[in-house]
């Protein structure tokens, strides 16, 4: 099992934006050292605490700070942009990482967002698989590009001038594109169909309960075997929220602590659901009721902590209940005590990982 890093990031409504963004880049940096394969970030733009405008522009301030960590959007919100925007900016952001790069992308997550952009009533799957088709089409076709579609139209008959290659979109450096990851949050969810017919990266959130996330892998799989596909489960990415401390009882205090890290964290995230009017897609019990969900259950049932023997009998344990799957995602949190977020990656990294491989190297 590969550790890779999965960033929203997600900071506390008092943070200074410009000490966020040094922090973020900073875990990151240390995950690179520590041997974390992936890290992956978000995009919001109308929110004071999810706060990463541009994962590109981000990653690319990364690129020289860091050695062998994959950087991954997650995800880029397609329907918020001309397919030519993301089509140029990916492919230059490929060539200037030198291949380390992994494109997720989705339709978008944020409410506020889908209002500022104009798309909040649009249906936002087929606008991102829609601007998908023509990012890849102007990757894997010459011009003169003639792209028809609902929602945008790519038309270079004028503007065409081969010997001064004038109308070219250019590629990227991975052929015939960089691999493409798809993120889900919902049982069942389309977004895995779509995944796997194409046979793209799926990428299970840290927020939904693990009955929840054990409904992905079968969706996505039969999705691609139906479309003539080989699922491989080394694939997958699980994020999850995870706190690594010397002992049980002090990872749980520090867990459980009201306003701490990762209480805030699912207090947030439960007000986005509840004012969006959709707890029931992180009830923590398939058939809860979701009227008695409180941010609190979400938390304990989406967060595992403890010392290093118990994280890590914890996340075989996980994997027994959802299925196997080839990296966890260890997600980001506040570094609200830069110390002991710091010393639980490193835990993670050193002691946890080298712990679950070992078991299923046994166990194989």
């Amino acid at each position: 099992m590969q550790l890779g890093y999965f960033m929203m990031p997600l900071h506390h409504i008092d943070s200074d934006y410009h000490q966020t963004l040094q922090e973020d880049m900073e875990a990151i940096i240390l995950a690179d050292e520590l041997g974390y394969s992936e890290a992956w970030v978000g995009e919001h733009y109308s929110s004071a605490v999810e706060q990463i405008t541009s994962p590109l522009m981000f990653h690319a301030n990364l690129i020289a700070r860091t050695k062998q960590i994959k950087l991954a959007t997650g995800v880029m919100c397609l329907p918020q942009y001309h397919p030519a925007v993301t089509a140029g900016q990916a492919a230059m952001f490929d060539h200037l990482s030198n291949g380390r790069f992994i494109m997720g992308v989705g339709p978008g997550g944020l409410l506020s967002d889908f209002e500022l952009f104009g798309v909040l009533d649009k249906d936002r799957m087929a606008m991102m698989q829609e601007a998908l088709d023509m990012m890849l089409a102007l990757w894997t076709t010459e011009p003169p590009y003639k792209l028809s579609g609902q929602f945008w139209n790519i038309d270079m008959k004028q503007w065409t001038h081969h010997d001064i290659k004038l109308g070219y979109v250019p590629k990227p450096l991975q052929q015939p594109h960089p691999p493409v990851a798809i993120s889900a949050m919902s049982p069942n969810s389309s977004s895995l169909v779509f995944a796997g017919q194409r046979g793209y990266i799926p990428v299970s959130a840290n927020f939904v309960a693990p009955w929840s996330v054990a409904t992905h892998w079968p969706t996505y799989s039969k999705a691609a075997l139906d479309a003539g596909r080989t699922p491989d489960a080394a694939n997958w990415r699980v994020a999850r929220s995870v706190y690594v401390a010397d002992t049980d009882a002090e990872a749980e205090a520090f867990v459980k602590q009201p306003g701490g890290p990762y209480d805030y964290y699912y207090e947030y995230l439960f007000h986005i659901f509840d004012r969006s009017h959709y707890r029931i897609a992180v009830v923590v019990n398939k058939g809860d009721d979701p009227k008695q969900l409180t941010h609190q259950m979400v938390r304990d049932a989406c967060t595992i902590h403890g010392s290093p023997e118990t994280v890590a009998r914890k996340i075989l344990a996980l994997r027994d209940q959802i299925g196997d799957f080839g990296t966890l995602l260890y997600a980001a949190h506040d570094w609200t005590d830069k110390a002991l977020m710091q010393k639980s990656m490193r835990l993670m990294a050193e002691d946890v990982m080298p712990r679950i491989n070992r078991a299923l190297a046994k166990a194989a």
